[in-house]
């Protein structure tokens, strides 16, 4: 069965969601955890970089959104 390494089995409030982004990027690119799991060390960390820079990128936006939103419904 596939396994995230252990950096992404931490408990912080982004980590369920960083999971679900980086398993759709990896979808979205056609490769199943079955795939990762045949392929070489190195492609994988390089599959598995990018995958973790674009749910990055995710948390990033949704955070700037959120705190945007905040700002624009709680100013006078």
């Amino acid at each position: 069965m596939f396994s995230y390494p252990k950096p992404f089995q931490g408990k912080s409030i982004h980590s369920a969601l960083e999971k679900q982004l980086i398993q759709s990027y990896l979808l979205e690119k056609g490769y199943t955890p079955e795939d990762l799991n045949k392929m070489p060390p190195h492609r994988y960390r390089v599959l598995l970089a990018a995958a973790s820079r674009y749910a990055s990128l995710k948390l990033a936006e949704i955070e700037s959104r959120s705190k945007f939103l905040n700002k624009i419904h709680f100013e006078p």
